[in-house]
């Protein structure tokens, strides 16, 4: 066995598995009530922004998008969002949808943990964490 490929494979699977190794970690993180993301119809050429909150399913053409977590550094640390996505889609004739991507994407590097698919092209945004302002401060008094 190669012995450094063998490194580089276990270092790039721990990137594509853990959003830690990108920044955000789970000890202080702030987690997202939805995930916002961009969608491309490669067919029509048409750009869409939409949310998907967490364990909610949204479908986006034929696919089907449920985020099971959205996860976003704080405000003192580099900006980065990552979000856990099961993304299925539905075929004409089949009886249940095919698993086209399962894992977490990342929003400063989308193409680390990128779905193919021959039609649509789906990408994290950002994450919408709640107001943690207290209801004094978000009106200016």
């Amino acid at each position: 066995m190669n012995r450094p490929r063998y490194l580089a494979g276990l270092l790039l699977a721990a990137a594509v598995i853990s959003p830690a190794v990108l920044g955000v970690s789970p000890a202080h993180a702030i987690k997202g009530e939805a995930v916002v993301l961009g969608g491309l119809d490669k067919v029509t050429g048409r750009i869409s922004q939409f949310e998907v909150p967490v364990a909610k399913t949204v479908e986006f053409g034929n696919l089907r998008i449920i985020a099971r977590s959205c996860d976003k550094t704080p405000p003192t640390e580099p900006p980065e969002s990552a979000a856990f996505l099961n993304i299925s889609e539905q075929k004409e004739g089949a009886s249940k949808p095919a698993i086209v991507f399962r894992g977490w994407m990342f929003a400063s590097s989308p193409a680390l943990s990128a779905m193919e698919h021959p039609v649509y092209d789906v990408w994290v945004v950002s994450c919408r964490v709640p107001n943690t302002e207290p209801k004094d401060k978000a009106k200016g008094n």
